[in-house]
């Protein structure tokens, strides 16, 4: 079953933040993530919402979970964390 990795950002350091965003998609691919969102325009209809979201499918779970402990993805980690605030989780799709 596929799964989700979603963020949503609010980035206080636009230039550091860049940096490791050109990176996260390279990384991704490798395990078979595939961009659906990657802070687009937005609407936001009810409540409050960060200023930017992104939205990575994954072939399962487990994938997403490997990506995220990765050596390669954990090497870049700590420029999204001190460049931003952000919430991510992992989520199943529905069959």
């Amino acid at each position: 079953m596929v799964a989700y990795v979603i963020a949503g950002i609010e980035v206080t350091n636009r230039e550091d933040y860049w940096n490791y965003a050109e990176q996260t998609v390279a990384s991704a691919k490798k395990v078979g993530g595939k961009f659906l969102a990657k802070g687009g325009p937005q609407a936001v209809i009810e409540g409050p919402a960060p200023d930017r979201h992104v939205i990575i499918e994954f072939p399962s779970r487990e994938v997403a979970e490997t990506w995220y402990q990765s050596d390669e993805y954990q090497a870049i980690l700590p420029i999204a964390l001190r460049s931003s605030n952000r919430t991510v989780v992992i989520v199943e799709g529905y069959e």
